[in-house]
């Protein structure tokens, strides 16, 4: 009877889904994970990313196999640490959903900076922008070199 409960107790165990809330990961798969998606936020594939991420959730362990079958070549490029962190990362089942709502707060970090960079220029310019026009629109009325030539 306890050889069954043990078998009942891995079932119950491989088909377990870990809550979402419970998900955290360690600092070395954040850092990489934000590493990735400050990355794709600057390339601006927030939207692709977050698709892709969503389109391939349920095959994201398969996903973290091919990091690791792939990691001899990708390490020519990336530190061999980050590459084995970022594919065990890729190996928990709330990786994907950690992965989706940081690129989200990335963009969101990189919209607001947007606009409050956008707000400061747009005041200079529209002072300079006022003296430009004026002063552009006098030296358009003393210099007439738009007129066509006269043919008699």
């Amino acid at each position: 009877m306890s050889e069954r409960k043990s078998i009942k107790d891995r079932i119950r165990h491989a088909f377990a889904i870990e809550d979402a809330a419970d998900f955290e990961p360690t600092e070395r798969e954040a850092a990489a994970a934000e590493k990735v998606c400050r990355e794709v936020v600057r390339r601006r594939m927030t939207v692709p990313a977050v698709m892709l991420l969503e389109m391939s959730r349920p095959l994201n362990y398969l996903g973290a196999q091919a990091l690791h079958f792939f990691q001899p070549f990708g390490t020519v490029l990336i530190e061999p640490g980050s590459w084995e962190t970022f594919a065990n990362f890729l190996e928990r089942r709330r990786s994907v959903e950690y992965l989706a709502r940081l690129i989200a707060d990335v963009e969101a970090e990189r919209v607001d900076a947007e606009k409050a960079d956008a707000s400061v220029p747009a005041d200079e310019s529209a002072t300079s922008g006022g003296e430009t026009t004026g002063a552009s629109a006098s030296e358009d009325d003393s210099n007439p070199v738009d007129t066509p030539p006269d043919h008699h």
